[in-house]
């Protein structure tokens, strides 16, 4: 593969790219199934997939203001209620969110090698955060995973008016970063959003694609690890020694 123009920016997704949003929702919600009879009969696969279902749903609410995080957490875990045949009270749903909300900040973590990562990249590149989520939530993530240091721009959907895909909050981050698209690459696990979302703004993109999905165009860069450090760097840098690992893809998943 081809050399690529060396970047000047680098632009990251934060959850499930930089910060392991799936592993730490995983681990809060099995928590919630084995507390309560009514989830723990049936298998946590599908309790999940409906958890997840929910949580994509009410986060785009609060990704359009619509509701706060919190009122987001109380309603989702009414829904599951429901959909297990309990009518639950508030008590319990506040009880419920909030157990779930302990065990997910106590399972926060960075992906493999994200910190190493940053960390090489720094004297070389401007790094920017680029992420649909409020910013209080968005902040404390990179201080739990002492990222803080090593970002020259956050920006968030929620100060910034506009979220991913749309290609406005990306030049958002590059007004910040006084870069033109030419100059910056993406790197993200959703396919929507990150990928597609810079491309539209003309930015390259390199697709974090951890889980393994079918890869929708084959002349993204892609990269399942972060780890060995020398090859994600010559992926996201574009590096002629870089290839395209196996055909992939992702969804967005949130706090």
């Amino acid at each position: 593969m081809a050399a690529l123009p060396s970047p000047r920016v680098v632009l990251f997704d934060l959850d499930d790219t930089l910060f392991d949003h799936a592993t730490a929702a995983r681990a809060a919600l099995l928590g919630v199934h084995r507390a309560h009879t009514c989830f723990a009969a049936g298998a946590f696969e599908a309790f999940e997939r409906e958890h997840t279902a929910c949580l994509e749903d009410l986060h785009r609410r609060v990704i359009a203001s619509e509701m706060t995080v919190d009122e987001a957490r109380i309603e989702r875990f009414r829904r599951l209620f429901e959909a297990a045949g309990v009518r639950a009270g508030e008590e319990l749903l506040h009880d419920t969110a909030m157990r779930y909300r302990r065990a997910y900040l106590d399972a926060r973590s960075p992906i493999a090698g994200a910190h190493d990562l940053l960390t090489a990249l720094k004297p070389r590149v401007a790094i920017g955060i680029v992420s649909n989520n409020v910013l209080e939530e968005q902040q404390a993530k990179l201080r739990h995973c002492r990222f803080e240091s090593l970002i020259d721009v956050l920006v968030v959907s929620e100060e910034a008016g506009v979220s991913k895909p749309d290609p406005a909050i990306f030049r958002i981050a590059l007004d910040r970063l006084a870069a033109g698209p030419d100059e910056a690459v993406m790197v993200g696990d959703s396919w929507a959003a990150d990928v597609e979302g810079a491309r539209a703004a003309g930015i390259r993109a390199v697709w974090f694609n951890r889980f393994g999905h079918p890869q929708p165009l084959a002349e993204v860069r892609a990269l399942q690890a972060f780890v060995p450090l020398a090859t994600a760097i010559d992926v996201i840098l574009g590096g002629p020694s870089a290839t395209t690992p196996n055909q992939s893809g992702a969804i967005e998943c949130r706090a």
